[in-house]
Order: structure tokens, then C-alpha cells, then sequence
């Protein structure tokens, strides 16, 4: 059969950027982030996150051998799905915890719903909340010998002081690729430079978040604990680099705006209300589930179509 006839998935936008491409530079955009993470946390944080890459990879590659499917590791999005798991675990996980997560968002999130372009949630996302449910003590231990303190969240949440230096920076404890905040903005205007996303989600995702926390968080307009609530947590790599996943977010403007909002408030319920001091990875993930909702109220009207008149019940 003619590639012509073949049915896809949406987004249906000829370009000559292929999926691989588009990989490839988020894995790149990924890179500052997770390098800091290794130089955080030593050797344990790059071990965790090559598992990951391996688990990911190697349960999309044995999935379609066994059903005689086309291998599709070629095109990255395992390996992006792999880094950024890696990415949201403590340094401190058990081996097999990547590896868990890692067949479990591949095999359950993404292949089981038809591969890439038909799962309704992120993977890696999906696959952390996963493991948080299953695995809360393993997922949850930031000790380590260089930091025994809570994460900055934690302690703000508790009434503690925090440097909010250290969390930009990223000498915090915390999940690997989520600690720099310096970091993860180099990466994500790496993206952004490249037009492989755009600012309408997560700037709506940060603003709406930051209007939340100043009306609701007790604080009012204190400076310090709104740039440590941006800093801290996954704030800043879940708004760039997962709320902005092109198969689970919208595709029509509007709901790109609306989507963030969602998120942004969403986000700031669970920290401020929550019994947690986190809430990014649920919000996304909630976010994903609604976001067929959203386009189906945000689908453009086609040119040249006005609405059917209503029939008048007596003719004049």
C-alpha cells in the first residue's frame, strides 16, 4: 500500500522535520539538566538514568519483535521517554526501580494504546505516578551524603527558611533533572530557539501558577517564596519539557491557553492545599486526560461555515 493511504495519528502537518529530529533535539535540550544532575548526585544519578534509557529502549525494541512489528527505536522517543524517567527519580532508587518504570511506560502507557501518537498520557510522567503509588518510601528518599535535609519544598511548606540561590542553581536535594533551575531554562530555550515548542503552554502554566500562589499561598507578593515555589520541585521541567508533549496537549491555541491554566491551578491546589509539597507529575497527567475535552470546545469553525438557523415553527 501506497504511504499516501496510510491513516496516522494527529498532528496531520507535512514537514520535512521527522520525528527523529524532534527527538533528538529534546534529548539534547535535555542534556544540561541531566549533566547536572550526574555532577549533583555522582555516579549513582548516571546509573539510574542509563537503566532507564536501557529499560525504555529495550521493551519498545523486544515488544515489536515478538508481535513482528516495525522497530521503531530509531526515532528517540523511547530514549526521551527513558531520560526524562531517569530524570524524575532520586539518586537514591534501587536498580531495578528505572527498570520498573521503564517497561511500565513504554509497555503499559504508550504500546499498549498503539505506540507513539496514541497514548493519552505521558509516559514518563505516567510511569512516575506509577511508581510514587507503588514505591512512596523508595520515591520519595532525597538522603544522600552530601544532603540529609527535606528538599526546599518541604521545608517551605513546613514554615522553614530556604536559599532560593542554591535552588536556582541546584545544590538541593531532589530527583535528578529537577534541582537546576538554570539548567533546565538553558535547555528548554534550546527548544524554543528551534521552534520545537512554543511558549504558549508553559507560559500560561507559569503565570497561572504564580497568580494561584500569590492569591492563595499565604504569602501575598514575597518575592523570595514565589521565586523558590518556581525554582523548586519540577515545576520548570515538567512545564517545558512535559506539559508540552505534542501527542498529550492540545493543538488548537485556545486550548493551549487553557491547558496551561488548568495546569498552573492545578498545580498550585496540590501544593498549597495538598498534603505534599510537589503536585507537578499529578497535574500534567490530569491535564493529559482532559485534554480531548478541550479541543473538542476549542476546534476552530471551518471557513465558510455559519451555524444551522433554527427552523421558524410558523412560516410568515
Amino acid at each position: 500500500m501506497s504511504d499516501m493511504m496510510k491513516v496516522s495519528s494527529n498532528p496531520h502537518v507535512r514537514s520535512s522535520v521527522t520525528t527523529s529530529n524532534i527527538m533528538m533535539w529534546v534529548v539534547i535540550a535535555l542534556l544540561p539538566a541531566a549533566g547536572f544532575g550526574i555532577y549533583n548526585f555522582g555516579i549513582d544519578a548516571l546509573i539510574i538514568l542509563l537503566l532507564s534509557v536501557f529499560s525504555t529502549v529495550a521493551t519498545e525494541f523486544c515488544y515489536e519483535k515478538i508481535l513482528d512489528k516495525k522497530i521503531t527505536i530509531g526515532d528517540f522517543s523511547a530514549v526521551v521517554t527513558g531520560l526524562l524517567l531517569g530524570m524524575n527519580l532520586p539518586c537514591t532508587a534501587p536498580w531495578w526501580l528505572p527498570i520498573i518504570g521503564g517497561i511500565f511506560a513504554i509497555l503499559v502507557v504508550k504500546m499498549l494504546f498503539g505506540g507513539l501518537g496514541q497514548n493519552f498520557m505521558n509516559p514518563a510522567l505516567g510511569a512516575r505516578c506509577f511508581l510514587l503509588i507503588s514505591f512512596p518510601a523508595l520515591m520519595t528518599n532525597f538522603v544522600t551524603d552530601t544532603y540529609t535535609s527535606a528538599t526546599p519544598l518541604a521545608a517551605l511548606k513546613a514554615g522553614e527558611e530556604v536559599s532560593v540561590i542554591d535552588m536556582i542553581i541546584g545544590k538541593i536535594p531532589g530527583t535528578i533533572g529537577e534541582t537546576s533551575m538554570i539548567a533546565i531554562v538553558i535547555g528548554a530555550c534550546i527548544l524554543i530557539m528551534l521552534g520545537i515548542i512554543d511558549l504558549k503552554i508553559p507560559g500560561t502554566y507559569i503565570v497561572s501558577f504564580v497568580i494561584f500562589i500569590i492569591l492563595f499561598g499565604g504569602h501575598g507578593l514575597n518575592g523570595a517564596y514565589i521565586s523558590a515555589q518556581l525554582a523548586g520541585g519540577g515545576l520548570m521541567l515538567g512545564a517545558f519539557f512535559m506539559a508540552t508533549d505534542y501527542v498529550t496537549s492540545p493543538i488548537t491555541t485556545k486550548g493551549k491557553y487553557i491547558y496551561g491554566v488548568f495546569l498552573g491551578v492545578l498545580t498550585g491546589i496540590f501544593r498549597v492545599f495538598g498534603v505534599s509539597a510537589e503536585g507537578v507529575s499529578y497535574a500534567i497527567i490530569i491535564g493529559n486526560l482532559i485534554v480531548p475535552l478541550i479541543e473538542k470546545y476549542t476546534i476552530p469553525r471551518a471557513f465558510g461555515i455559519r451555524p444551522v438557523e433554527k427552523k421558524e415553527e410558523k412560516k410568515a
